[in-house]
C-alpha cells in the first residue's frame, strides 16, 4: 500500500508539474472533434460546430485529474475558419483555466485530386493557481511548505501553429503547440520548465464500405512530443461510422495508448462509441486503467455532447462537410 501511495503521489507531481504544458488531451478528438487537436481543422465542414467535454480520470481516486472543456469553430466564407475553446482542469491541488482563439485558412493545391492544405494558428491564455484551501496539517508535516505563501497566481500567454494536409481520404496533421518559452523572474524561478514547446502529429485514412453501404472505417494515429523532458506518446485508434440517408449516422472504435519507449505496456485502452442525429450530437468514451493503479480506480470516462447548426454549403471544396456517401 505504501508503494501505491508514493505512486500515487508521483504521478500527482508529475501531473501538475506538467500541466501548463497542454491541455490533457485523451480521445476527445476521436468524438469527430479534430479542432480538438489542431487550429487547422477551424472552419471545415457545413455547419457551426459545437461540441462539451466532460472528463473524469481515474474514477474512485481522491484528487484525480478532472477537466471540463467547449469548442466551437465555425467557417468564415468558403476558405476561412475561426474557432474558440474554453477550459477548466483540476489535478489535485492545481488549477489551470483557459481559452484558445484560432484562425485557420484552407487552399486547393489540387482540385481533381481533392488535394488540401490548410493553415492554423491558436492565441493561447492560460491561468494557473494552486488551491492552498486544501492544505491541511498533519501530525508528520505539522507546519506547511513555507514557500507557499499565497495561491501562486499566474498567467501565460502563448500560440500554437499548424499544417494539414489531406487527399481523399488520407489526412496528416502537424502542430506545434506553445512556440513561445515561459518568461521566468529570475527572483522567483521554481522547478517548473520554461521550455513549454511541444509537437502533435495525427495522421490517418478513410476508407469507404462497399457502394450505398453508409460505411466508413478510419484507422488513426495520434503522437505528441514535450521538448521539455523528451517525453512522448502514441495513440493507435480505430472506428467506423454508419451513415443513413439522412446523414445521420452512428460510430464506434477503440483506443490503445502507450509511452513510446514501453509499447507493449499501454497506458490505458479503450472502447469508445457515440452518434449524430438531426443537430444533436452524443458520444461516450471509456478508457481502461492497464497500470497498477487499476485495482483501485473504474477507469477514464469522457463525455462528449454537441450540436451542429446554421449549415451552410461552402462553394470550396476544401471546407465542405468530409461526409462520404
Amino acid at each position: 500500500m505504501r508503494k501505491l501511495i508514493v505512486y500515487i503521489l508521483f504521478l500527482s507531481f508529475v501531473a501538475s508539474y506538467g500541466q501548463e504544458l497542454n491541455l490533457p488531451v485523451f480521445t476527445q478528438y476521436l468524438a469527430d472533434n479534430n479542432f480538438v487537436v489542431s487550429p487547422t481543422y477551424a472552419g471545415i465542414g457545413d455547419n457551426v460546430k459545437i461540441r462539451a467535454n466532460g472528463l473524469t480520470q481515474w474514477v474512485g481516486i481522491k484528487g484525480a485529474p478532472d477537466n471540463q472543456s467547449i469548442y466551437g469553430d465555425a467557417r468564415i466564407a468558403d476558405r476561412t475558419g475561426l474557432g474558440a475553446s474554453f477550459y477548466n482542469d483540476r489535478n489535485g491541488n492545481t488549477i489551470q483555466t483557459g481559452a484558445k482563439f484560432s484562425f485557420a485558412h484552407h487552399l486547393i493545391l489540387d482540385y481533381y485530386a481533392k488535394m488540401y492544405l490548410s493553415l492554423g494558428i491558436s492565441y493561447n491564455i492560460n491561468n494557473f493557481r494552486i488551491d492552498i484551501n486544501n492544505f491541511n496539517t498533519t501530525y508528520e508535516n505539522p507546519t506547511l511548505d513555507p514557500f507557499v505563501t499565497d495561491d501562486r497566481r499566474t498567467t501565460n500567454h502563448n500560440f500554437d501553429v499548424g499544417a494539414l494536409f489531406r487527399m481523399k481520404g488520407f489526412f496528416f496533421s502537424l502542430n506545434v503547440n506553445n512556440v513561445l518559452d515561459k518568461d521566468f523572474d529570475s527572483s522567483e524561478r521554481t522547478f517548473e520548465p520554461n521550455l513549454l514547446l511541444n509537437y502533435q502529429i495525427y495522421s490517418g485514412y478513410t476508407f469507404r464500405g462497399p457502394k450505398k453501404s453508409g460505411l466508413e472505417f478510419e484507422p488513426s494515429i495520434f503522437y505528441q512530443m514535450f521538448t521539455s523532458d523528451k517525453r512522448s506518446a502514441t495513440d493507435l485508434n480505430f472506428k467506423f461510422r454508419k451513415y443513413n440517408r439522412n446523414e445521420d449516422y452512428y460510430w464506434a472504435g477503440i483506443s490503445y495508448r502507450f509511452l513510446n519507449d514501453q509499447l507493449l505496456k499501454p497506458l490505458n485502452i479503450g472502447p469508445m462509441a457515440g452518434f449524430s442525429k438531426g443537430l444533436f450530437y452524443f458520444g461516450y468514451a471509456y478508457q481502461i486503467t492497464t497500470n497498477d493503479l487499476s485495482a483501485y480506480n473504474s477507469g477514464t470516462h469522457v463525455i462528449t455532447i454537441g450540436i451542429n447548426f446554421l449549415q451552410g454549403i461552402s462553394n470550396c471544396p476544401c471546407t465542405q462537410d468530409p461526409v462520404h456517401h
